[in-house]
């Protein structure tokens, strides 16, 4: 089975008018303590001293109102995840216009990496919330640092034995290092410009988005990086794929793109 890990998006749509969130409720329930613990420190921060939540969250003035967002998630209204989170991966995804089966492949093959629920798949019910990864909670202090030994004992069986496609930003990629023989069918992703070789974030995202909707839509399972190499290549992708130089590395995949848009 193929295993997609995704950077959230800062921006995110409303809750909805679904049932209230249900910790229960989420995939990878081993990590549902974890969960609580920055859920109830999060709410805490929040329905306290305003000014002090909007500057452990990093919050300019005009996010103000994130604040009592955040102070109302217990009770806040739930929807799917991959409906709440939005912005230019997401938006190049574009999960909703998928066909049934690809939606039944994301559903079994996407993980989106989060500062508040660890990970969680995309048809997890959850509601619109900030906390980035890079924050420092007054008690648990960094998330990523958190996260760090409830993903360790959870996300080696949500790998199975198959391909691991990392396309994190480095911040959600401290939360969980694959080791070991999941390692070495982990294949990290970079989009880079081709004629500067540098990453242009917009594209970088859009290009991550495009390539994820690829695989689901055409159905293809590759069963480890070189094999994903070739899909890429097939696909009409550029890529160059440094294979790991030892034991318990991952795969190091550029993705060259011509035109920034």
């Amino acid at each position: 089975m193929l295993l997609v890990l995704l950077p959230p998006s800062e921006g995110k749509a409303d809750s909805g008018k679904g049932a209230p969130l249900r910790l229960e409720s989420l995939s990878l329930p081993g990590l549902t303590g974890a969960r609580e613990a920055v859920l109830g420190e999060l709410v805490e921060l929040c329905a306290g001293d305003e000014e002090k939540a909007r500057e452990v969250l990093g919050l300019s003035e005009g996010l103000r109102g994130e604040v009592a967002k955040n102070a109302a998630l217990r009770t806040a209204g739930t929807r799917p995840a991959g409906e709440i989170y939005t912005g230019v991966l997401y938006d190049a995804l574009d999960l909703a216009s998928l066909d049934a089966a690809a939606k039944r492949r994301a559903a079994r093959s996407l993980l989106v990496f989060s500062g508040l629920w660890g990970a969680v798949r995309v048809t997890d019910r959850i509601p619109s919330y900030r906390c980035s990864m890079g924050i420092k909670l007054p008690g648990l202090g960094a998330p990523a640092a958190h996260w760090r030994a409830p993903m360790a004992e959870v996300l080696p069986e949500a790998a199975g034995d198959g391909l691991v496609l990392d396309l994190r930003s480095a911040a959600y990629a401290a939360a969980w290092k694959p080791k070991g023989e999941v390692a070495g069918r982990t294949a990290t992703v970079r989009v880079l410009h081709a004629p500067t070789r540098k990453v242009v974030s917009h594209f970088n995202k859009a290009t991550k988005g495009r390539l994820v909707r690829s695989l689901l839509s055409t159905g293809l399972t590759p069963r480890d990086p070189a094999e994903l190499v070739d899909a890429l290549r097939e696909s009409g992708y550029e890529v160059e794929s440094q294979a790991p130089d030892r034991a318990g590395k991952a795969w190091a995949l550029d993705v060259l793109v011509e035109e920034v848009h």
